[in-house]
């Protein structure tokens, strides 16, 4: 399998225009994604910038991509952009609904313009309902589906997952999915159409599992009381002596019979199975793990399968042998950051540019797309010239 990294790459979506209405979040994330695969990713700046507070120069969602500036509420903002749709197969656009209507880029014209176009469009609380309107973030939308409160220690309050399984994993994730199940069916048809994409219907399909078990009777509704929740005295975190942390995730027999032969705790824990007897189960195994700093815990479980994981930082986690090996993290202009994914044995994948800077490739989009620059003619080109 050749492996991601820095060199030159195509990725199995080269070929395929988009066109990313900036925003921030979800929707530059499945973008970037997008872009890691191949795809040529025109990220379409408002002037000013899009309101993230960091540096364009480091905002590695925006890698692999090109950036032109239109202001969109310009006289000939609109057309500037239905110049690209006319040449686009993607539209990715995360505004309120209505507003890229209002904006005259909104579904019903770019697909008078091209037909085939695939128009994503990415939302917090979907296109309808009584919250659409609605200003919101990542917390919020996680809260709303159960997610959020089912994260976290019984006895305080529900642990915040950064915004990876809203904006990310229930939003950017489903509406890259959606898009490639569209463009596939427009290439069949000639058909294209809207994704919805809400984060509130993405991060509620994250938890099909947990309905089931739910409704099964195998899983509480609450927090710290279920087998994958940190209930379980063998799926969790545990401290060391140095204040570091392992993470356990021992839940079948023969990987936590070897995790208790390796604590040293064999004919001394509880047995697994007597629940009534967890929280013992729990002191005895954190009580031992604070007899020893992390590297001493990583070395005695080094080459086992108890599975237990020493629980790394930032800017550790690179530098993890097997990490290093596989080089699932890049370094690209003085930026240690992860390499794309997934990996392709025939059309790999690579980091082929840093962050888009705003505006910065307006002539050499124009060239490609065969579209005008900024002051040419404002006459749309006809569909194959």
């Amino acid at each position: 399998m050749t492996r991601a990294g820095t060199e030159a790459g195509g990725g199995p979506l080269a070929g395929v225009r988009v066109v990313e209405l900036a925003g921030i979040g979800p929707g530059p994330f499945a973008a970037m994604l997008l872009a890691d695969l191949g795809a040529d990713v025109v990220r379409v700046d408002r002037p000013g910038g899009a309101g993230l507070a960091i540096d364009p120069a480091y905002d590695v969602t925006n890698r692999n991509k090109r950036s032109v500036i239109v202001d969109l509420k310009a006289a000939d903002g609109a057309e500037r952009v239905l110049r690209l749709v006319d040449r686009a197969d993607v539209l990715i656009e995360g505004y309120r609904p209505g507003v890229a209507e209002r904006l005259g880029v909104g579904p019903g014209t770019c697909h008078a313009r091209n037909p085939k176009l695939v128009y994503g469009r990415m939302t917090g609380w979907g296109q309808e309902g009584p919250l659409a309107q609605r200003a919101g973030h990542d917390i919020g939308y996680i809260a709303l589906t159960g997610t959020l409160g089912m994260i976290g220690k019984p006895d305080e309050p529900p642990t915040v997952p950064a915004n990876l399984v809203g904006d990310y994993a229930g939003g950017s994730l489903y509406l890259v999915v959606g898009i490639l199940a569209a463009l596939h069916h427009a290439r069949a048809t000639g058909a294209g159409q809207v994704v919805d994409a809400a984060i509130v219907d993405g991060t509620s399909h994250l938890t099909a599992m947990i309905h089931g078990m739910l409704a099964a009777g195998g899983w509480q509704d609450r927090r710290g009381a279920n087998l994958l929740d940190g209930g379980c005295p063998f799926y969790g975190t545990y401290e060391t002596a140095d204040g570091q942390y392992m993470a356990v995730g021992a839940l079948e027999q023969r990987f936590y019979d070897a995790f208790i032969d390796l604590m040293g705790l064999a004919g001394v824990a509880p047995a697994r199975k007597d629940l009534a007897r967890w929280d013992e189960l729990r002191e005895t195994v954190a009580a031992r793990f604070k007899e020893r700093t992390r590297d001493e815990w990583t070395a005695v479980f080094e080459g086992s399968d108890a599975c237990v994981a020493p629980v790394l930082s930032l800017r550790e986690a690179p530098d993890h042998p097997h990490l290093a090996a596989r080089g699932t993290f890049v370094d690209h202009g003085g930026i240690t950051q992860p390499a794309p994914a997934p990996r392709f044995s025939g059309t790999p994948t690579a980091v082929r540019s840093g962050p888009a800077l705003p505006g910065a490739d307006t002539a050499a989009v124009a060239r490609d797309w065969g579209v005008p620059e900024p002051d040419g003619p404002t006459d749309s080109p006809k569909k194959g010239s």
